[in-house]
């Protein structure tokens, strides 16, 4: 019997791999697509895969039920949020880096509508994310915890935990960005506004 070469067997399941991802990403944005545009009931294993071309046994198998398919997009959108994080431009000076956070944050809650209503507004009635969902969910927002510690090394914010700052930080974003998309706010004055203040909140004396 002759055996595969590793390196031909090894290019085979990383194709295997992409083409699973490829499919797995293709039915995420299937399903976030009828969760916008026609609600939660939408949300049927016959419906997406109607709409991606594939079968139902397809769905099953990746997600298990609806309920794995709701925690997929859960995590899939904090994923979205932090690569939008990431392309935050890098300053020598970390607080010019923190502050440039916040527009990057923004811009991901209002760019990416079905996730965020599913992430934060329970978009999906009756849907509860685990634990480990819930804790690979902040893991994901964790640059903003480390940019944090950096403007605390470098005396920029008060010594505390990063995490506290970031919390606090994380509220205020999301307040503004609800009244923004609920129509009450026109503008991103007042987002810059109340993540500017949370940080000024939390300078040391010689910052003030």
């Amino acid at each position: 019997m002759t055996s595969v070469p590793l390196g031909l067997q090894g290019a085979y399941l990383v194709g295997e791999r992409a083409t699973q991802d490829e499919l797995r990403g293709r039915l995420l944005d299937v399903a976030v697509n009828l969760l916008q545009t026609d609600g939660p009931d939408s949300l049927t294993m016959r419906r997406i895969a109607a709409e991606a071309g594939c079968t139902t046994t397809v769905i099953y198998t990746m997600f298990g039920n609806r309920e794995g398919l709701a925690e997929a997009l859960y995590l899939e959108g904090f994923e979205r949020f932090r690569r939008y994080l990431e392309t935050a431009p890098q300053r020598h000076d970390p607080l010019e880096t923190l502050t440039a956070l916040g527009p990057a944050y923004r811009r991901a809650c209002l760019e990416e509508p079905g996730y965020y209503s599913l992430m934060f507004e329970q978009a999906i009635p009756g849907f509860e994310p685990s634990e480990r969902a819930r804790t690979l969910a902040r893991a994901a927002l964790n640059i903003l915890d480390r940019v944090i510690a950096d403007c605390i090394s470098a005396g920029y914010l008060l010594p505390t935990q990063p995490r506290k700052i970031a919390d606090a930080l994380w509220a205020a974003a999301q307040g503004a960005i609800s009244l923004e998309r609920a129509g009450h706010l026109r503008d991103d004055s007042t987002f810059e506004a109340v993540t500017t203040g949370v940080i000024c909140c939390y300078l040391t004396d010689r910052q003030r």
